[in-house]
């Protein structure tokens, strides 16, 4: 089973995606997204690190999502992807800022192969960008653009999409049904 966690900054679907992988009674592998590039993000890092359940084992990858899901899915485990749109930042661009589309392109096919051959249970985090004002700047435009496109494919083929909002989870498709 795949669930797509959305929610924004904040909003509580980091704990709700948890408390679902904890719930799923699985072997719980956490695969984190995110770099330290600065001191708050490496404090973000711990923080979420010291959230997590110390039976949970913890793998962190930034670009090479879908070969990690290969390498970790099956039917006795529960992968937390934590975030999408982190991972999506680390693959549509480089250190510098600079477009990488092959590069994207080719870590998206990967990421959307492996979760249709998906042996046991997903859940994945991601932000919901796209409900701001059309921004100014091409680059920030083009992410939105993308996350937007990423959170579609996704969403069409998982089981279960929420979207969290104020710490309520807000079900938008269960069971492959649109609600």
């Amino acid at each position: 089973m795949i669930e797509l966690v959305l929610g924004g900054a904040r909003s509580g679907k980091s704990r709700y995606a948890e408390q679902q992988a904890q719930a799923s009674g699985k072997s719980v592998v956490y695969i984190a997204t995110a770099e330290a590039g600065d001191d708050e993000m490496r404090a973000r890092i711990e923080r979420h690190r010291a959230d997590r359940a110390e039976s949970w084992q913890t793998v962190e990858e930034p670009i090479r999502l879908g070969e990690t899901i290969k390498q970790h899915a099956g039917e006795g485990h529960c992968l937390l992807i934590d975030c999408l749109t982190l991972w999506l930042s680390n693959v549509l661009f480089d250190k510098q800022g600079v477009l990488q589309l092959s590069r994207f392109q080719q870590e998206k096919d990967a990421l959307l192969q492996a979760l249709s051959a998906r042996p046991g249970r997903i859940v994945m985090v991601s932000n919901e960008v796209g409900q701001g004002v059309v921004s100014v700047h091409k680059t920030t435009r083009r992410f939105v653009d993308e996350a937007g496109r990423l959170h579609q494919e996704i969403a069409a083929i998982s089981d279960k999409v929420v979207l969290v909002t104020a710490g309520l989870p807000m079900v938008l498709k269960r069971n492959g049904v649109r609600r």
